[in-house]
């Protein structure tokens, strides 16, 4: 455990999660436990759209008031909807803690959500669904999640236009009413700040009202797909494949395994398809861990003439894993993640996401065990990963027409 970690639970159910440190900067987020995941097919993308509302303004702050007071003060503010948690945040000098504070339960707590407001940001909306949609490198995410989960999970986050189009303020007021209460919320701060203060200021500022989380099911499946598009000149394509949730202790095998094909310029695919043959300029790998669903992927950037050959380069060096991965090259890929994981933990605002998503998904504290499990990794775990992902995975490629 981490000294500098304190936790508590409110008697109205709502969690605080804090670290502290002396650099005079402070990163501060309230998060609701709820994201895509909960939502049906029909109101697909309502809790982003919840989250843009939360910005437009309360009854003592217009949106440029609550920008202002966090950006005058020499802060940054923001904010993000993931499938199973939606956050606002800022990151501000310490000194204006408490500016954080009360801007940011004000937004959580006094929406207002103006009907004039709501349908300009319906547009917006539209507009951002237009932009992922443009972008190659994003949309192939987007389509990924439908190769490996049915509906309703396997459609996007953001929604689409027919249920942007049919969310009503009403809906989205009864929702609101319904999730945005204490128990449902955490509260972290990562910064130079007082633990007592920030725990004095939540008794005071929030009642006892108790929300509910919606039901939801996840059910996985398998697919491939190439979708043709006019005006691209590169072909971006997907290998994904499912891998243990964050209650399974083996999930740590996914990070090794992920660094090991793609986490950067000395990861196997790497080399053999932009070193080696000069097949692409971006190869890149990640993991989707959580305790409801988890995936891997690998992601790259090439010719439409070579979207089979990357496919069987991927393939084939899953199939070398499991043959000659040694104790060295796992040892070595081990030390990397620890390094990475060290040097993201530096700045502030990743560690409160990264503490966020482990409160979301368990307990917030057992993300200082990280280095420990990572080390406890076995050479088993990560050949067997490296099986089960060629029996079975999803596929999607965007390819120039």
């Amino acid at each position: 455990m981490n000294k500098n970690f304190h936790k508590k639970v409110l008697k109205n159910g709502l969690t605080i999660i804090f670290e502290k440190r002396d650099l005079p900067i402070v990163s501060v987020a309230f998060a609701v436990k709820t994201g895509g995941i909960h939502e049906t097919k029909e109101k697909k993308g309502i809790s982003h759209f919840i989250e843009h509302m939360l910005y437009k303004g309360t009854p003592t702050r217009d949106a440029k008031k609550i920008a202002a007071e966090i950006e005058k003060n020499g802060g940054v503010l923001n904010g993000f909807t993931d499938e199973i948690i939606t956050a606002y945040w800022c990151k501000l000098p310490s000194k204006h803690l408490n500016v954080a504070l009360e801007v940011l339960s004000d937004m959580v707590k006094n929406p207002v959500f103006d009907s004039k407001e709501f349908e300009k940001e319906r547009k917006v909306i539209f507009e951002e669904i237009k932009m992922r949609k443009d972008n190659p490198g994003i949309h192939v995410l987007d389509e990924i999640q439908r190769m490996l989960y049915h509906e309703p999970f396997g459609n996007p986050l953001i929604g689409t236009y027919d249920t942007m189009n049919s969310i009503t303020r009403e809906e989205m007021l009864k929702r609101f009413n319904e999730i945005y209460q204490p128990n449902n919320m955490i509260l972290c701060v990562v910064g130079n700040a007082d633990f007592n203060e920030i725990a004095g200021f939540a008794e005071k500022n929030f009642g006892d009202i108790k929300g509910k989380t919606p039901s939801f099911k996840v059910s996985e499946k398998n697919d491939s797909k190439t979708e043709k598009r006019k005006g691209i000149d590169q072909a971006n394509l997907i290998f994904a494949f499912h891998s243990p949730k964050y209650n399974d202790k083996k999930n740590f095998a996914a990070d090794v395994l992920i660094t090991l094909m793609a986490g950067g310029m000395s990861s196997r695919l790497f080399s053999e398809i932009r070193e080696k043959r000069n097949l692409a300029y971006s190869v890149k790998g990640d993991n989707t861990i959580n305790r409801d669903y988890s995936f891997s992927f690998i992601k790259v950037g090439t010719t439409k003439e070579k979207i089979d050959e990357v496919k069987k380069l991927i393939l084939q060096e899953f199939e070398k894993v499991i043959k000659d991965l040694s104790e060295e090259e796992l040892k070595e890929t081990k030390e990397q993640i620890i390094g990475n994981c060290q040097i993201e933990m530096e700045d502030s605002q990743d560690q409160m996401v990264s503490l966020l998503s482990y409160e979301i998904n368990g307990r917030a504290e057992d993300f200082y065990e990280y280095e420990k499990n990572i080390l406890s990794v076995k050479l088993d775990d990560v050949k067997e990963l490296a099986k089960k992902a060629l029996e079975k995975n999803s596929f999607f490629a965007l390819v120039p027409e």
